[in-house]
């Protein structure tokens, strides 16, 4: 178990964050035959002593049918407790926790569940998200010595796990390339060729990735995470597919948590071999207040480049990032980062850095997320074909929504869409994108 259990025999009050609200009246009807929401609460409360869950289960399900909120609030939340506790399975409370909190986002206690749920799924990042929505929606004193103790409790995890995502992508500009057809250099123009120019297309993205941890001691762990992402379509020459394994402690000092990890990623562009890069990061991510969130990361790796030695060297990545809960079902943040990129050939070799900022909102059983970003590049040198140094600017937006209504077991429906402007001094690389998913997330 990641954090201590709580008793099961909460009462309406716990679950709705008031004080005030009385535990299920005597008389009310459900859709169960003629049995009261109380006999109905007592029928399931004396199949989960006696450990028949499946019986407990349809008492608890029959009793979120009812109409009063109170009723289906509570049997939702003695539910979830059950499902997470004794049965183990994490997924489902946390779907129902989900679903108190779409009618009632200010229920924070319900958040400390929900966060208790997700530490033990191993979603560390989404368990202190619902820590700081817990903390914004106000808390009484007792009840934030909890968060207290669930915060320093998120070190002990669910040994393994992993989330995907699959979505139709349909994109305006596959390669990010130029649409214009010529290409200025310092012996005359070039005409280029179908493959060179932006290509519209539909394609398949999946993105994944799974853990598996090792514990060393009561704060530390060994940590070992593989990820890959793919885009593929029709014309196999762009598809582009990478993959990412990645090993090291992670360990709690104070109230900052600390990450080291280093491994290989690989890279395949038209399925062969494009770069090979070995290399590790570091980050530490520390508490700003109770809503607040601060990261900073940095890494380093050697880049073999498999189609051109040229761009075979270092990279050097550094970013700080903020995150913030403003209520309970609103929240953003903040990113700075920089990029640089040594390689043997000067007019390949670059400096970058951006700033990004999103924000999101939960809408009903609607989440949406906003992002927009902006980035500068500077070539270090003039290659020797064009006539000008590579120096960009780079505009980015894209909107989410994750519609929770809709899910089918832990996924639920995504829809997303993108918008990229990239002006350059080399016409190759100055190019706009259009593109838009739509597909399935692990909703949790």
């Amino acid at each position: 178990m990641a954090l201590a259990g709580v008793a099961t025999g909460a009462t309406a009050q716990v679950a709705s964050g008031q004080e005030d609200v009385p535990a299920p009246r005597a008389g009310e009807r459900t859709e169960s035959k003629s049995l009261s929401a109380v006999q109905v609460f007592a029928m399931a409360e004396e199949a989960r002593a006696k450990g028949d869950f499946p019986t407990a289960e349809v008492a608890y399900r029959a009793l979120t049918q009812d109409r009063d909120l109170e009723v289906r609030t509570e049997a939702r939340f003695r539910l979830a407790l059950m499902l997470g506790d004794q049965l183990h399975r994490y997924s489902d409370a946390a779907l129902e926790l989900r679903r108190i909190l779409d009618d009632k986002p200010g229920a924070g206690r319900v958040r400390l569940e929900l966060a208790r749920m997700q530490a033990q799924m191993g979603n560390l990042a989404a368990a202190r998200r619902e820590l700081r929505a817990a903390e914004a929606s106000g808390l009484p004193p007792e009840v934030e010595q909890l968060v207290r103790f669930y915060s320093r409790a998120l070190t002990a995890k669910k040994p393994f796990g992993g989330s995907i995502e699959v979505a139709l992508a349909p994109d305006s500009n596959i390669n990010r390339a130029t649409r214009g057809d010529k290409l200025g250099t310092v012996i005359g123009d070039f005409t280029l060729d179908d493959d060179a120019q932006a290509k519209s297309g539909l394609g398949l993205d999946v993105r994944g990735q799974g853990y598996f941890r090792l514990g060393i001691s009561k704060s530390a762990e060994l940590m070992t995470r593989v990820s890959t992402s793919a885009t593929l379509y029709k014309d196999s020459r762009f598809d582009d597919i990478s993959l990412a394994l990645q090993t090291g402690p992670q360990f709690v000092s104070g109230g900052d948590l600390v990450t080291v990890s280093a491994g290989p990623t690989w890279r395949w562009y038209g399925l062969d071999p494009y770069s090979l890069n070995l290399g590790g990061n570091a980050a530490i991510q520390h508490p700003m207040g109770k809503r607040g969130q601060l990261r900073v990361e940095g890494g380093a790796s050697h880049v073999t480049n498999r189609r051109n030695a040229l761009q075979t060297g270092w990279d050097y990545t550094l970013s700080t990032s903020l995150d913030r809960a403003f209520s309970a079902r609103f929240g953003g943040g903040l990113q700075f980062y920089g990029f640089r990129e040594a390689v043997r050939d000067p007019g390949y070799s670059l400096a970058s850095g951006g700033v990004s900022a999103y924000l999101f909102r939960e809408l009903g059983r609607t989440t949406l997320v906003g992002t927009v970003g902006y980035s500068h590049l500077e070539a270090d040198e003039r290659l020797f074909l064009y006539p000008k140094r590579r120096i960009e600017d780079r505009y980015n937006a894209s909107i989410a929504a994750t519609l929770r209504a809709l899910h089918v077991g832990t996924f639920a429906p995504l829809v997303r869409l993108r918008w990229e402007r990239n002006r350059s001094t080399i016409e190759i690389y100055d190019y706009r994108r259009v593109a838009a998913e739509f597909g399935v997330t692990s909703a949790f």
